[in-house]
């Protein structure tokens, strides 16, 4: 069973005076990627995390961001006093430098809005939250699996039917197959007759040199084995988990074969097939790239 890499999960918690929130969204990578966004008091935390998102995930582009919204009540928020001080001084200063006069009024309105004017008192670990935050992120990380499951069932469907296609595609080479080497005969032939017919040539040592060409351009190997790795690649879709980095290298091989194909081929009929595999497999290892 094939999981995508590209996933989204969200789950929440919500009592009387706090809303806990969880997202956790990933991409294709060909490592573990991992960015956390969490409140300041529980960044010590953020190993605990990032080891969870390794186990459940494996790899990808991983942003995992989690809110904690509260009522007024349980805020706990103060006046920054030190800080509004040292704001009204340097406003103050700096409106005489220029000459100006400005109200007092004027100057808190400007000051409310500044960084660190309002403090919360609670920086310290909460046990209790943390505990909520901890379950949320498990919510949350089986809503990505679970979205990522379901996108690598349509992965896998596309994977069958463009392997099925290039199987398919195999097949029709060979009726142009056996016409192009008595093709390939009838053109060596002509030629010779054309530029040699005063020569006297070895009819022996001809059919040697004449047999030794065609096998050079015999495409049967590559046949057998292009048909064993699409086979190959349709059981490690099937049977194995993470198999995203092996069904990559078994593309490549499928690849080289049917570079191969195309090279031997000498028929512009089976250049034309040997195109429409090559569509196909683009396609494939585009999609390959999304794969756990």
């Amino acid at each position: 069973m094939l999981k995508s890499m590209t996933g989204f999960g969200k789950a929440s918690y919500e009592s009387e005076n706090k809303k806990v929130t969880v997202e956790i969204k990933s991409l294709n990578s060909k490592q573990a990627d991992i960015f956390i966004k969490l409140p300041s008091q529980y960044k010590e935390k953020e190993l605990i995390l990032r080891n969870e998102l390794i186990k459940n995930l494996n790899r990808g582009k991983i942003e995992l961001s989690v809110w904690i919204d509260k009522t007024e009540s349980d805020k706990n928020l103060s006046l920054n006093k030190e800080t509004i001080k040292s704001y009204y001084n340097q406003l103050i200063e700096i409106s005489k430098s220029l000459n100006k006069n400005i109200h007092n009024e004027n100057i808190f309105q400007t000051i409310l809005q500044l960084p660190d004017v309002i403090k919360s008192e609670n920086n310290e670990i909460d046990e209790n939250e943390w505990q909520i935050i901890a379950d949320t992120v498990n919510k949350a990380l089986v809503e990505i699996s679970i979205f990522r499951t379901q996108e690598g069932n349509v992965l896998e469907k596309d994977f069958f039917d463009r392997i099925k296609n290039i199987k398919n595609l195999l097949n029709d080479i060979e009726p142009f197959e056996i016409n192009r080497i008595d093709k390939i005969k009838d053109r060596i032939k002509q030629t010779l007759d054309e530029h040699l017919k005063n020569i006297d040539t070895d009819n022996n040592r001809f059919e040697q040199e004449l047999i030794y060409y065609i096998e050079k351009l015999d495409i049967t190997e590559e046949k057998v084995r292009l048909a064993n790795h699409c086979k190959y690649f349709i059981e490690t879709m099937q049977n194995e988990e993470n198999a995203g980095k092996k069904l990559g290298f078994i593309v490549q091989e499928i690849g080289r074969e049917i570079n191969t194909i195309g090279s031997k081929a000498n028929s512009s009929e089976i250049q034309q097939i040997v195109v429409q595999m090559k569509d196909e497999l683009e396609k494939i290892k585009e999609q390959v790239l999304n794969i756990l």
